[in-house]
């Protein structure tokens, strides 16, 4: 049974080899508490004051309530952990939300930081995401390089997860042992509040997605992307990034494994590019009378526009990381969400 408590409420000191994993509500964190769990780990849960525990619905661990914003509740929620996992942060394709981006993922990522330097915390390893790395040029792979530039980014996302990744570096410049990773496109099970891709899966195998437009990207389960923080945070070499790719993917391909997953057939309208930018101009006001989360923007169609070539070659090499087929991904995602309810029971991918 889940034991949750305020920050505020945390009387002495637990054992320090608890580890604490921040967002440990959202996608990749309810997976990675899953997964130390079933390693024997002793882990505290980290999540906002207010936030709904269902992702962690019947799942044995300890909650503390503590907000990335407010120093006082994270010093109460580290204290007595030797390693942390950092990953409570906004995710958004979405424009105009860059206040929030700023207090969160740069300001509240600095605040840990600094309380896990005060705390003689052992290890951080922290989130960042693919797109703070810069893109380079056609012909050459997307590499964890730790030169980072803000200006050399696209979106308020990515110029947020920038700079939250410089605080980790300064910090680890300080004295603080950090590793950084970088996920590319993130999908896979255990999708409780449903992610932009796997809300796409959604619509598609609820014969929703009617159209499509050409692209690409690489995208990478979440089960995997959850093995790779565990080897950084036990392999990992100190102040350096690793990057977990999967699998570059074509929208058509990605139709096409979810066409024979789910017996529903791909779309046959094909928008072309230039017309999909002229209509994501009025995409956050279609968005938000629909009450939708939204999914194609500017931003996510230049993500699909991208050299999204990606080198993992340091995370294979030094951390032992794999990518699974992208099918068996597809496969398990909506297999998940039937069990979830999400989804009508469907015909099998043979």
């Amino acid at each position: 049974m889940q034991q949750d408590k305020s920050a505020g409420g945390l009387v002495g000191s637990p054992r320090r080899e608890t580890v604490l994993v921040t967002g440990a509500t959202g996608h990749v964190g309810n997976v990675l508490v899953r997964k130390l769990l079933g390693m024997g780990q002793r882990v505290r849960a980290m999540v906002p004051p207010g936030e709904d525990l269902e992702p962690l619905t019947g799942v044995d661990v300890e909650v503390v309530r503590a907000d990335v914003r407010r120093a006082d509740e994270l010093r109460k929620a580290v204290s007595g952990c030797s390693r942390v996992y950092h990953l409570a942060g906004i995710v958004t394709v979405s424009e105009g939300l860059w206040d929030l981006l700023e207090s969160v993922n740069i300001r509240g990522t600095r605040n840990l930081v600094d309380v896990c330097l005060d705390s003689g915390v052992e290890r951080l390893v922290y989130v960042s995401s693919v797109h703070a790395l810069p893109e380079p040029s056609p012909g050459k792979a997307v590499r964890a390089d730790l030169s980072f530039d803000p200006k050399s980014v696209f979106g308020d996302y990515a110029r947020s997860k920038v700079l939250g990744s410089q605080e980790v570096l300064d910090a680890e410049r300080r004295g603080l042992d950090a590793v950084l990773v970088f996920p590319s496109g993130i999908v896979g099970p255990y999708d409780f509040r449903l992610s932009e891709l796997g809300t796409l899966f959604l619509l598609y195998a609820r014969g929703r997605m009617k159209a499509l437009v050409d692209g690409a990207y690489d995208f990478v389960d979440v089960r995997d992307v959850v093995s790779g923080l565990i080897a950084a945070m036990d392999l990992g070499q100190r102040g350096r990034g690793y990057l977990l790719s999967g699998h570059r993917v074509t929208v058509r391909e990605m139709c096409s494994v979810l066409g024979r997953t789910t017996g529903v057939r791909p779309p046959r309208i094909r928008v072309p590019m230039w017309l999909a930018r002229a209509a994501a101009v009025f995409a956050p006001l279609y968005y938000r009378l629909r009450s939708a989360r939204p999914i194609f923007t500017r931003y996510s169609l230049r993500v699909l526009r991208s050299n999204c070539t990606m080198d993992a070659g340091a995370s294979v090499r030094e951390l032992g990381f794999r990518a699974r087929p992208f099918r068996e991904t597809v496969e398990d995602t909506l297999a998940w969400f039937r069990g979830f309810g999400l989804l009508h029971p469907g015909p099998s991918s043979g």
